[in-house]
């Protein structure tokens, strides 16, 4: 089944904290002595695959109604309700920890048309631990990441220091979660379509594809129809300069991670003047279409399903397949073939581990080399007969509950974000050939990620693929990372090229994003921008 592209960040951030993963992935386990990641994915991990040959389009694009305003907002008085709030800040509901607040910002739902009604944005802020500078407003990705949830994590990722001298500020953008959060299928359906299972590029994943694509759309129009059209990152990327006035700074500081960067830099496409000290980690390539970026995705997965399994072959005992790295691939991917077939016991009789589960696991833990040994002992356990870890991992990254609900509706925004910002696929037979196109470069995740999943979707597209230069913003810090598999380091490469005035920052490492995982050496010159306003020097590789 075709997922759509996305370049979010499972569980709220993989990396927020390796205590808080050993708890969840592993229980009680003793550490390993040797080190995590093995060598980067390494220079080919770095490019885009080859462009997807371009395939029909939906039938029209739309504009969005937060595009061509003849007015500033901030200074129209039509606005001024708008730009005149100030936050009320109290406790926070289903949010963990004691020192964050949270409260509200109202904007209009319709950019162009203020009068056509409001919507409230979430927002929660982990005050500054010492004498503050200021509001640093962090985007955790997705698009579909709750920003109020990734509070949570501030202090496992974003240093002490930084932490000290900023109130970090995150937001639930429009249709996530709190912000009008659209609401589309019941947790019960939402369970049976994370389940749903067949072989990759095959006839049948390609019905699956159809059926769930079409079932979704019309979930989603049924329930949320009136906030569809709207839902696009530009219209966010305007909540976002309503945010930057109530939090009374004049220019936006920022932290964008993943789908981030590309809502920061479409903020500083639209405010190049009140863009403050911007830090965009695991760039995305604004340029490029879905297909383009299924592809690069399609690839960055492989590279890193190859480094993951060369680690695990030199962990002799520890890991549970054998051989070559091409023998050891062949060996997940039979296992996965097997589970479209005949899904593992978990333990929960209702729940059986499926191929499409396994898959959705495996590629989570790729996110965040740090958890690759993890990945080991859930992939052991259901090489034995025991999917229960697997599942678990599963769930952490839809953000299931124990008790069966879903925290968030990151699954459902996701697509309908993506489906406004960038041109679908409406052709389903071209859909199918190039998931077997990609199934046959990159089998082992090839075909799931191939587009297809605006298909049926009820809302045109809102923007072609085009550069953002962001023309009199800047300087703006861009972070790659070498072995990202989710945002492919070419993408860092080239939107740091397209920005006006921009530095590009490389971590020579696996997994999704640099910053708070880097060791120091991204931290460092990041922190030294962020605090000092000190530009780090361009092309600065670690």
């Amino acid at each position: 089944m075709a997922h759509a592209a996305r370049a979010r960040r499972p569980l709220s951030r993989l990396a927020a904290g390796a205590a808080t993963a050993v708890l969840l992935l592993a229980g009680c386990t003793g550490a390993d002595p040797a080190p995590e990641g093995g060598e980067p994915a390494g220079p080919d991990a770095s490019a885009t695959a080859a462009p997807s040959p371009e395939g029909p389009v939906l039938e029209e694009t739309g504009t969005s109604a937060a595009m061509g305003l003849d007015t500033d907002p901030a200074a129209d008085p039509a606005y001024a309700e708008y730009f005149g709030q100030e936050i009320d800040w109290g406790a926070c509901d289903g949010v963990e920890g004691e020192e964050l607040e949270c409260g509200t910002v109202t904007v209009p739902l319709v950019w162009n048309d203020p009068a056509a009604g409001d919507i409230e944005i979430a927002v929660g802020r982990l005050p500054a631990a010492g004498e503050r500078i200021g509001s640093l407003v962090t985007n955790p990705g997705g698009p579909g990441g709750s920003g109020v949830n990734f509070l949570e994590s501030a202090p496992f990722m974003i240093s002490a220091d930084v932490r000290a001298a900023y109130d970090v500020v995150g937001f639930d953008p429009r249709g996530v979660n709190r912000s009008a959060g659209i609401e589309c299928l019941s947790d019960e359906e939402t369970d049976e379509y994370l389940a749903a299972t067949a072989e990759p590029g095959s006839a049948e994943a390609a019905q699956l594809s159809e059926e769930w694509g079409a079932r979704i759309a019309e979930a989603c129009e049924a329930h949320a129809g009136e906030v569809l059209p709207y839902l696009d990152t530009y219209s966010a990327a305007r909540d976002m300069d309503v945010l930057r006035a109530a939090l009374g700074s004049e220019q936006l500081d920022y932290l964008g991670y993943s789908y981030g960067t590309y809502l920061g830099a479409s903020y500083a496409e639209l405010y190049p003047d009140r863009v403050g000290r911007f830090v965009l980690d695991g760039a995305m390539d604004p340029s490029l279409s879905m297909n383009e970026i299924a592809a690069g995705q399609a690839e960055g997965f492989e590279h890193a399903i190859e480094a993951f399994l060369a680690d695990c072959l030199e962990r002799d005992a520890a890991c549970p397949f054998t051989g070559t790295e091409a023998e050891a691939k062949q060996q997940l991917t039979a296992f996965f073939s097997s589970l479209d077939e005949s899904p593992l016991d978990t333990g929960d009789p209702e729940r059986p581990l499926t191929g499409a589960m396994a898959r959705s696991a495996v590629i989570t833990l790729l996110y965040e080399d740090g958890l690759w040994q993890f990945g080991r002992e859930a992939l052991t356990d259901a090489l034995q007969g025991d999917g229960a870890q697997l599942l678990n991992i599963a769930d952490l990254s839809s953000e299931r509950e124990p008790d069966g609900t879903y925290r968030t509706n990151a699954m459902f925004a996701i697509t309908a974000v993506n489906c406004l910002d960038h041109p679908g696929v409406a052709d389903d037979a071209w859909v199918q050939k190039e998931a077997e196109r990609l199934a046959e470069e990159f089998p082992t995740f090839g075909a799931m990620l191939g587009g297809g999943g605006c298909t049926h979707w009820p809302v045109p597209p809102l923007r072609e693929p085009a550069p953002i230069s962001a023309e009199g913003a800047g300087p703006i810090v861009v972070i790659g990372t070498t072995g990202d598999p989710a945002t492919p380091y070419a993408w860092a490469e080239n939107l740091s090229a397209q920005l006006d005035e921009a530095v590009l920052l490389t971590f020579e490492g696996n997994g999704h994003t640099a910053y708070g995982r880097s060791g120091g050496c991204i931290e460092e010159p990041v922190d030294a921008y962020l605090l000092e306003g000190t530009v780090p020097e361009d092309g600065l590789t670690c």
